[in-house]
């Protein structure tokens, strides 16, 4: 099967804390936001913390 094409998106590996990922799961079929969303607003707020702009 053939990867698809992502226009407005990189994709990208990493992993997670074991004892975040329960957490995580629950958060995103609670609110049925997709997990890449939540983790573009994770990293959005960490730009913010740290002073960087994002485009």
């Amino acid at each position: 099967m053939a990867e698809p094409i992502l226009v407005n998106r990189t994709r990208f590996t990493s992993s997670l804390k074991n004892e975040l990922m329960d957490d995580f799961n629950k958060l995103a079929a609670q609110t049925r936001i997709p997990k890449s969303r939540l983790l573009d607003e994770a990293v959005e707020d960490l730009l913010k913390k740290y002073e960087h702009k994002g485009g």
